[in-house]
């Protein structure tokens, strides 16, 4: 028996619903995120894909942008595509405001237009071998950090990153699956083991982030809801 974080996924824009769907599937406790006042309310938090230069409108119209900044620069946050670009220190292609919590410059749109996008399986320190990538106008990390750890490269490019409590991807792991894909409309009806590596290894993030603030005697308890049998590997 442990007890199962809350991970909150930040739904103001983009595929939130499959990343819920993502944490689900690793034994985590999805929570959608649209005020600073549930941003309080969990223990780590997803931001996904979509368009950064939106993401920035929508955060300052919901009062979001300072308490999402104080947040990740002491909590487990993944960013996602834009949401790598969120986190990251510098922003080029063009340049824009950014959380600055990632050690790392990211360039935007650096694989082209949405008809470039593609699926492509790359190498990651992850256990279970190779990683199916999904880009969709991705950005490119091109320059990172002494303290960035790199877990997965394309083309020699880092594409998968840890600093400390940050988690980044310039891809879409939550329209990953094992096997080969052909049609993606409805990911979830095509009978398919999906690859939640990625999921699997934040959940961990804000799972060992939470038992340090209960070892450590802090006032500030995790939230959690429940408390499952869990397999983790």
């Amino acid at each position: 028996m442990q007890p199962i974080p809350i991970v909150g996924v930040l739904a103001l824009q983009g595929d939130y619903e499959s990343h819920a769907r993502a944490l689900e599937q690793v034994n985590a406790q999805p929570k959608m995120v649209r005020t600073a006042a549930e941003l309080e309310q969990v223990d780590g938090l997803i931001i996904p894909g979509g368009e950064s230069t939106t993401f920035l409108k929508l955060l300052e119209r919901e009062g979001l942008f300072a308490p999402l900044e104080k947040f990740a620069r002491t909590r487990p946050t993944f960013g996602t595509c834009a949401g790598c670009i969120l986190l990251a220190k510098r922003v080029t292609h063009p340049e824009q405001e950014s959380l600055g919590v990632l050690d790392a410059t990211v360039e935007r749109n650096a694989y082209g237009r949405q008809i470039d996008s593609q699926i492509v399986t790359g190498e990651t320190s992850l256990p279970g071998g190779p990683l199916e990538m999904v880009f969709i106008r991705a950005p490119r990390l091109t320059e990172l950090g002494s303290g960035v750890e790199v877990l997965a490269t394309r083309d020699h490019y880092p594409v998968l990153v840890r600093q400390n409590n940050i988690l980044a991807a310039t891809f879409h792991p939550e329209l990953s699956h094992a096997g080969s894909v052909t049609e993606r409309d409805s990911p979830d009806d095509l009978g398919l083991n999906p690859d939640r590596r990625v999921h699997q290894y934040f959940a961990q993030m804000v799972f060992d982030a939470s038992q340090q603030v209960k070892n450590s005697g802090s006032s500030t308890e995790p939230r959690r809801v429940q408390i499952l049998a869990a397999e983790r590997e």
